[in-house]
């Protein structure tokens, strides 16, 4: 095992980390600010990425289907928060669950409809096309890099509009007393329709630059999910800096989890059955590691509003 190739894995890592930090801090925002417990969070990270696959085909222009991923997942999120989320916030968890599986399940079978069964794909734009070289002269592509400087862009734009704007100051008065707010006469529906549209927003964005990397189909949002979910209990439910930390964590955990048991085990047994044990170790660390933490820490790495 090389140092060159521990260094591509850990880097992948890191890409897949702020891939569901993208995720991880648009559901963290929903469910703090909302108390929503919203499963069809995948599908968004779904819809950003045909629009994005559908555009760039279109117009030639993967900067163009970048923008339209975000419009369209921002767009669908506060439409289905006027019409149908809007309706649960007063109802318990298991209403939210089956209401929000429902959306899954119109999600998939409307974009079936719409796009077929057959996957899309995606060209990396021509800008970021290539790879640089890493110490030992092995390269890594450009691409990647570029998800990782979004997702730390994302992170920095986020912790700057919870913390020092007028409308990260509501959002975080929302967490803690929506009656409070409401009665100095903040408009908390509209309010809750930014919150939810930009937490879908940034699935969007997940979903379009994945796309590049992984064909763009039916169902693509479901396996995500429920990573971002591991991410946000490790993190802290409502906490920013908790859904960034998780996130980076769950990606280096899985990546180098599957990259290196193999190799343990392959030191005391046969390679074959070092690599089936491996890997499905390897599978179960992210779910181990999320036991250990809420172990001593219940709540997660980080408070909300942290």
């Amino acid at each position: 095992m090389s140092l060159t190739l521990l260094i591509e894995q850990i880097l992948n890592g890191l890409q897949f980390g702020v891939m569901l930090f993208l995720m991880a801090a648009g559901l963290t925002l929903i469910f703090g600010v909302m108390g929503l417990i919203n499963l069809a969070h995948g599908s968004l990270f779904m819809v950003g990425a045909f629009a994005c696959a559908t555009v760039a085909a279109a117009t030639g222009s993967f900067w163009l289907g970048l923008v339209a991923s975000l419009a369209a997942a921002a767009a669908a999120g506060a439409l289905v928060e006027i019409l149908v989320i809007r309706r649960l916030y007063e109802r318990d968890h298991l209403d939210q669950v089956l209401a929000t599986f429902a959306l899954i399940l119109i999600f998939s079978e409307g974009t079936r409809w719409v796009f077929g069964s057959f996957p899309l794909y995606l060209d990396i734009p021509q800008l970021l096309s290539g790879a640089v070289h890493l110490p030992g002269g092995a390269q890594y592509p450009i691409y990647r890099l570029a998800v990782i400087g979004v997702g730390i862009a994302v992170a920095v734009g986020l912790y700057l509009l919870i913390g020092k704007t007028r409308l990260g100051m509501r959002i975080r008065a929302g967490e803690s007393d929506r009656e409070m707010i409401g009665a100095l006469g903040i408009d908390i529906g509209t309010l809750y329709t930014l919150v939810f549209a930009l937490g879908a927003a940034l699935a969007g964005l997940a979903g379009a630059m994945v796309g590049a990397l992984q064909s763009v189909q039916v169902g693509m949002g479901e396996p995500v999910l429920i990573l971002a979910f591991v991410v946000i209990v490790i993190g802290g439910i409502g906490s920013i800096k908790g859904a960034l930390v998780g996130s980076i964590l769950v990606g280096l955990t899985e990546t180098l989890g599957r990259f290196l048991l193999p190799h343990v085990f392959g030191l005391f047994m046969p390679n074959s059955e070092a690599a089936t044990v491996g890997a499905a170790l390897a599978s179960m660390l992210i779910y181990i590691v999320m036991a250990l933490i809420l172990a001593f820490r219940p709540q997660g790495l980080f408070a909300a509003n942290a």
